[in-house]
């Protein structure tokens, strides 16, 4: 067996509603499904879906950075510190807070939490000849001032 890609992530929300306004009007994806009151499907433009939102209600806990589980889900914005500029000044002037932005040599990134706590990275990537050549490149962490 070998694995050809993701296909798509699923993230738990509280409410679907708030949700797919947060993924569709703030970080552009584009709804392309809805399973009744329960699943609101999304796009990047290229898959069926790359990601959807499963409603758990409100009472549901938080995800903790302390618990076993997803950390993040990464999403690609671009190839350009110019694109990634313009995400953070996008995602401010919607009230996002961003936790952190990171220069990881093959790629640049924003990290941020969705309304439910689920965590979020938007990148732009490098050359890929960076990582082609020295692929431990990838574990690099260093500071990033956008």
């Amino acid at each position: 067996m070998k694995i050809q890609g993701v296909g798509h992530v699923v993230l738990k929300v509280r409410d679907l509603d708030r949700a797919a306004r947060f993924y569709r009007d703030i970080l552009g994806l584009k709804e392309v499904g809805r399973l009744a009151d329960r699943m609101v499907f999304f796009s990047a433009g290229t898959n069926h879906h790359d990601l959807a939102v499963l409603k758990v209600g409100p009472d549901a806990p938080a995800p903790s950075r302390e618990a076993v589980g997803l950390y993040h889900v990464a999403l690609k914005i671009g190839n350009s510190l110019e694109e990634l500029r313009a995400a953070r000044a996008h995602l401010e002037a919607h009230g996002v807070a961003i936790q952190g932005t990171s220069d990881h040599t093959v790629s640049q990134s924003i990290y941020l939490e969705d309304l439910d706590g689920n965590g979020l990275e938007l990148f732009v990537d490098a050359d890929p000849a960076i990582w082609r050549k020295d692929p431990s490149a990838v574990a690099t962490v260093k500071p990033l001032s956008l």
